[in-house]
C-alpha cells in the first residue's frame, strides 16, 4: 500500500516537494527504517541520498553489500518543517504505509531514536538497545527488531560509529 501521490493525511503535505517512498528491494526481507525525509530526500524523491544515506552507503559496501540488497523507508513519507523530528499523529497517519512495507519483513532495522520509539515504543537511551534484536508487532504478527543508531549520529561520536558498524555486519550475515 502507498499513499496517494496527492495524500493529504497530516500537514506534512503542506511543505513537501514530493512524497518519499521505500527504496531498494523488498524481496529480502531486511528493511531499515529511519524517521523521515530531509532536505535532499525530498528533492529527489528517495530516501537516504544525503550525508546520512552516504555514510550508510559506504558501510554497507565496506560490509560487501549495497543498498539495493535491502529496502530503506522511514517512519513518514514527507519531509517534517526545518528536519524537525516527526509529531506522533504524523507518524500515525503514515502507520498504514509503514505496516504494509514491512509485514512480510525477515528483519527491520531502526535507525535512530525516533524510528524506535514509532516502531517498538522504547524511550530510554539508545545505548541500551542497539543492536539487541527484539520483535516488534507489524499488524498481527511479530516481526524481528534490530535497533541502532541514526547514520547522522556517527558523524562525531565514534562509539556510535563502531556500533552501526556492528548493526551493519548483522545484516551483511542475514543476507548470506
Amino acid at each position: 500500500m502507498r499513499p496517494d501521490s496527492d495524500c493529504r493525511l497530516c500537514g506534512l503535505c503542506e511543505g513537501r516537494t514530493q512524497i518519499v517512498l521505500p527504496d531498494g528491494n523488498p524481496d529480502t526481507g531486511i528493511i531499515f527504517v529511519g524517521e523521515a525525509p530531509g532536505e535532499n530526500e525530498d528533492l529527489e524523491g528517495r530516501p537516504f541520498v544525503g550525508r546520512s544515506g552516504k555514510i550508510l552507503a559506504k558501510m554497507m559496501e565496506e560490509a560487501g553489500y549495497g543498498r539495493s540488497e535491502v529496502l530503506i523507508t522511514n517512519t513518514v513519507k514527507c519531509r517534517p518543517p526545518s528536519n524537525r523530528d516527526p509529531k506522533p499523529e504524523e507518524m500515525a497517519a503514515c502507520r498504514q504505509f509503514l505496516e504494509s512495507e514491512l509485514y512480510d519483513a525477515k528483519l527491520v532495522i531502526g535507525l535512530g531514536r525516533s524510528a524506535c520509539r514509532d516502531l517498538m515504543g522504547y524511550e530510554g537511551k539508545m545505548d541500551e538497545v542497539v543492536n539487541k534484536i527484539t520483535t516488534i508487532r507489524v499488524k498481527d504478527r511479530d516481526v524481528r527488531f534490530l535497533p541502532t543508531y541514526h547514520p547522522a549520529a556517527t558523524i562525531y561520536n565514534k562509539v556510535s560509529r563502531e556500533e552501526l558498524r556492528k548493526t551493519i555486519a548483522m545484516v551483511a550475515e542475514e543476507l548470506r
